[in-house]
């Protein structure tokens, strides 16, 4: 799993029929420093999270399927989460 910011949505009239009736959001992975790290991702919301949220996304598409429940479906990342806070020891 990985830690994003939501940092907005995706519009799609034509998708694949899994996606239908689905949250679609931007997320921009950060990293332990929670500072951004890497490209943004697309992943279907399960969880009602919005614009300037950060999230917990699981980004292996066995997990998304899972959750789902549609086996072997074309999904890569789902949003599991709203973070409330994050602590480290460094502070």
């Amino acid at each position: 799993m990985i830690i994003g910011l939501v940092v907005g949505n995706v519009v799609s009239t034509v998708k694949h029929s899994l996606y239908r009736g689905k949250k679609l959001l931007l997320v921009q992975p950060y990293g332990s420093s929670q500072k951004p790290k890497g490209n943004t991702m697309v992943a279907v919301d399960t969880v009602g999270a919005g614009i300037g949220e950060m999230v917990l996304v699981a980004a292996e598409g066995r997990a998304a399927s899972e959750i789902l429940d549609v086996p072997r479906g074309p999904v890569r990342s789902i949003i599991v989460g709203i973070i409330d806070a994050i602590q480290t020891d460094e502070e």
